[in-house]
């Protein structure tokens, strides 16, 4: 009677590799507490106001706020207004990173927030849906000598979404607006040293441009780099994945070789384990190191694809490995039958990538678009995170429901262990046993990953949430990522096909129980007697 590894090994050994397994699980979750540092860090910069001479703007010309090029500038616009110097002469310059530092490749992305100080003025009060017009560039280079370079320029629309928490009155006046964070420019790779961004808000009462957004004081960059991933962070990412991509590939080959080598062909479950497998290996493949040497822009876009892979097969992964438990023999090993729950996946994980490229896919050619800068861009983008987080939940209420129909449907077979000797009845009660204890450790698994799903979502769009803002652990990042390793890994080594045969001189000493419990039905196989049995029980 030969079965998987989870039947046949013995369970002295089963429990050392569940505490070596559960000894890794701790080391990443310390590698992210103890080695390393918050995934991302913010760096708060106040824009510099430099005068441009000359009247009409010219393409290419750069202001830099500090060094031996630095502009004119002034402290204030009563400073220009006394020198005569107009609005649209005035630029808002803010170089990345502050003096004496340097951005690295090892940042792998930057997010820059934009926030306006505005101050009350009775004459000049921000208007209902007032929006402002920004004229932005943003350059780099790579040393402190050489001149900049233009990687972008766009004029974009951002709405204003401030609050007088004060009376309006004059004694009033010069306080502040509370404003709300606005998204303003996201790069894929920090492939350069140094970048400047100067912005302009032009004024043109005639096409009402930027009328009516009241009296902007100063210009805040949050440049949590503006948002930057911390390099020590990366680091220890790399290196867990460089780590791990081995490990999968080996057991990967050594699950598969042993399917082949039975004589029968790999059922479904079989195959869908592989296929897991397969998605854990693309996702763990180290790719990353190439963007530390090389300019790949997109790298953080075709993460998204990967990730986004990954979430489908394993949520598919999950239904089909409870279904199959569930099914009968005639119903059972038919992909068809899942398309009812596989098929919402696929298409919420389309939905994934449609939204992922209306946002990420245009930021490749105008860094600083995002589609929470309009009305119907923010609602949808907020329906969607909110529709995501219900739909991850009900993924999790249905598969508890499957688990306990499992459960349900092993526990039928009970009656049948009285009637046997008590070598097979303990045997029995093992298996059952132990494949009660897996599924509940795959229960734990989504769990956890249906929680880092809605927390990854809500940290995506953080800044959008007015005063709510979820800060993500590093050792929450490297522990998720490590258990779903470790889950694969031990669903591939214990759903192997083992090369012992269990109690074979009691098997034919009771052959007859055996043949009672699970092969009535002479064509039911697979890979556990456990898949046998609830096959059996599923059609009686």
């Amino acid at each position: 009677m030969a079965g998987a590894i989870i039947e046949n090994m013995s369970t002295k050994k089963l429990v050392i590799v569940g505490v070596i397994l559960l000894l890794f699980q701790a080391f990443s979750f310390m590698v992210g507490g103890l080695i390393a540092p918050s995934p991302t860090t913010a760096v708060h910069y106040l824009a510099t106001k430099c005068v441009d001479a000359v009247k009409r703007h010219q393409s290419g010309r750069w202001f830099m706020p500090w060094g031996p090029n630095q502009c004119d500038k002034i402290q204030d616009f009563d400073e220009a207004m006394s020198k005569k110097i107009e609005a649209n002469n005035i630029v808002f310059a803010v170089h990345i990173p502050l003096p004496n530092k340097e951005m690295s490749p090892w940042f792998q992305f930057m997010l820059v927030i934009l926030q306006f100080d505005i101050a009350f003025k009775m004459y000049n009060q921000i208007e209902d849906g007032a929006v402002a017009t920004i004229d932005v560039g943003v350059a780099y280079r790579d040393d402190m000598l050489s001149e900049w370079t233009e990687m972008a320029h766009s004029i974009e629309r951002r709405k204003l979404c401030c609050n007088f928490t004060t009376t309006k009155t004059y004694e009033n006046e010069g306080r502040y607006y509370e404003c709300d964070l606005l998204p303003f420019m996201e790069l894929g790779n920090v492939a350069h040293k140094y970048y400047l961004l100067n912005i302009r808000l032009p004024v043109s009462e005639r096409n009402k441009i930027n009328v009516g957004i009241g009296e902007i004081k100063d210009i805040r960059l949050v440049v949590s780099s503006g948002i930057h991933q911390n390099g020590g962070f990366t680091k220890v990412w790399f290196a867990m994945k460089t780590f791990l991509t081995p490990s999968i590939l080996i057991i990967l080959v050594w699950y598969w070789r042993r399917i082949t080598l039975m004589t029968r062909p790999p059922v479904l479950l079989e195959k869908v384990i592989f296929a897991l497998g397969l998605c854990m290996t693309f996702i763990n493949i180290p790719v990353e190191w190439f963007s530390v040497g090389f300019n790949w822009t997109w790298m953080l876009l075709f993460g998204d694809i990967r990730q986004g892979i990954f979430y489908a097969m394993l949520l598919s992964f999950w239904i089909i490995f409870c279904g199959e438990h569930l099914m009968d023999h005639v119903e059972r090993n038919r992909f068809s039958i899942y398309w009812k729950q596989v098929g919402p996946i696929v298409f919420g994980s389309f939905c994934l990538f449609i939204f992922d490229m209306c946002e990420r896919g245009v930021q490749l050619k105008n860094p600083f678009y995002s589609i929470w800068a309009s009305d119907v861009g923010t609602e949808l983008a907020m329906a969607f995170i909110i529709v995501a987080g219900i739909c991850a939940c009900l993924y999790f209420l249905f598969l508890c429901f499957m688990v306990f129909q499992v459960f349900r449907n092993i526990s039928g077979k009970r009656s049948s262990l009285p009637a046997m000797s008590k070598a097979r009845r303990l045997h029995y009660e093992g298996l059952i046993f132990r494949f009660k204890f897996l599924m509940l450790v795959t229960l734990t698994c989504a769990a956890m990953t249906v929680i880092f799903f809605i927390i990854s979502q809500v940290n995506e769009g953080h800044w959008h949430w007015g005063d709510y803002m979820v800060q993500v652990n590093s050792a929450f990042f490297t522990g998720i990522y490590g258990m779903w390793n470790l889950y694969v890994f031990a669903i591939m080594f214990l759903y192997a096909p083992s090369h012992k045969r269990y109690g074979d001189e009691q098997s034919r000493g009771a052959s007859g129980e055996d043949i009672q419990l699970t092969t009535t039905i002479t064509h039911v196989d697979g890979p556990t007697e456990i898949y046998k049995m609830t096959g059996k029980e599923a059609q009686e």
